[in-house]
């Protein structure tokens, strides 16, 4: 065992991250996400204390449906990288397959991929903890559907970026969601946040879901203001995100980078 070159091997590392800001992202990403999130928490924990309703279904609620979020990005980000890695996209697009057709495709694909990790997780909360999910009603459809919507748009974002930029972007397809957590009040209230976090949150449609959520927990009614809001919100990101794409994809064709992804 040669120690020269153990530190060869680890100044080759070492040198991809003042270059690579995804590199430099993944190292201070999920400390800061971690510190932020779970802050919020600790504070909403601090000033409500004992007197905190509901609590046990706000957490697991919220668990339940960031999966659902989460897992409808990645049905679409991770789907494409699936394709990247076994190089297998030039062998699609070479054929008839249409760049719509693609991303409806992996959109049926990812709402199969909630559908079934979301009915798993509702179950083990009705077993583990006795939490049933359906007692948010009717109003449960356009929770799952706005977040999914949401995680559309974000799954498209990832999935253009990751075309144009190549294997540089590929660490988005997991860390990407997790931006939008904090000022989607998830685990706490936005009265919580600083009120230049809660301006923030309005264009967020993830965040009327959450705060949907805890309305019809905490007071049994549903806010289609909230609905509503959401449902505005995610048609203009994923109709954005989409126009992104296919203007991502014609560029990647014209100067032929599609071949040279994931070598």
């Amino acid at each position: 065992m040669k120690f020269n070159r153990i530190w060869a091997l680890f100044l080759r590392h070492i040198y991809l991250y003042p270059r690579s800001f995804s590199r430099l992202m993944e190292l201070f990403y999920w400390p800061f996400l971690d510190l932020v999130v779970w802050g919020f928490i600790s504070l909403y924990l601090m000033r409500f204390g004992r007197n905190m309703p509901n609590f046990v279904a706000f957490l697991l609620g919220a668990l339940i449906l960031w999966d659902i979020l989460f897992r409808s990005q990645q049905g679409i980000s991770v789907s494409f990288l699936e394709d990247i890695w076994a190089r297998n996209l030039l062998n699609l697009f070479v054929s008839p397959l249409g760049a719509g057709e693609y991303i409806f495709a992996l959109m049926l694909f990812s709402g199969a991929k909630v559908l079934m990790a979301g009915t798993i997780m509702a179950l083990l909360a009705w077993f583990l903890f006795s939490f049933n999910l359906f007692i948010l009603g009717l109003s449960l459809v356009g929770f799952i559907l706005g977040l999914v919507a949401m995680g559309w748009a974000i799954g498209l974002l990832t999935l253009s970026l990751i075309l144009r930029f190549g294997q540089q972007a590929e660490i988005l397809a997991w860390g990407i969601a997790f931006l939008f957590q904090p000022v989607s009040a998830v685990f706490y209230p936005l009265s919580v946040l600083p009120n230049w976090l809660q301006q923030i949150a309005r264009f967020v449609p993830s965040a009327y879901v959450f705060e949907g959520m805890r309305e019809v927990i905490l007071n049994g009614q549903v806010s289609f203001r909230h609905l509503f809001l959401c449902f505005l919100l995610d048609a203009f990101y994923l109709g954005l995100a989409f126009l992104f794409y296919r203007r991502v994809f014609r560029i990647v064709r014209e100067k032929g980078l599609l071949a040279k992804i994931g070598e």
